[in-house]
């Protein structure tokens, strides 16, 4: 039970399994490195949300695939990707995918945030 908290505070705060583990120079360097490529992703205007049945009709079998693949690494980005929701709200998922560079930061910043939950949940060498 620890472990599934760990991992779901350091999905929510970037980095978050290394501060619990009193690793402060990796969590800083999660922290940052996550929230700064959300906040470059959104000013990019990346889309954030997830695809609508609709909007993917007519596409074949791995579009759609890698159209909720990419949702869900950017939802992975936990806390910030949270904070960017409201912003949204007036976009679809294909108009999203218009600012590709913005879009692929913020699912970047979802697999560094797993790259990090990973990295502090590996058992530690003596």
């Amino acid at each position: 039970m620890k472990s599934v908290a760990s991992i779901a505070f350091g999905w929510l705060i970037p980095g978050g399994t290394y501060l619990l583990r009193r690793k402060y120079l990796q969590f800083a360097v999660f922290l940052l490195l996550v929230s700064t490529a959300v906040a470059a992703g959104m000013a990019l205007q990346g889309g954030v949300l997830l695809p609508e049945p609709a909007e993917l009709q007519g596409t074949d079998g791995l579009t759609v695939i890698l159209a909720w693949a990419g949702s869900i690494a950017k939802a992975l980005a936990g806390g910030p990707y949270l904070l960017t929701l409201p912003f949204a709200s007036l976009q679809t998922f294909m108009s999203g995918r218009t600012h590709e560079f913005g879009t692929v930061l913020l699912e970047i910043a979802g697999l560094f945030n797993l790259f990090a939950i990973a990295g502090a949940m590996e058992p530690e060498a003596r």
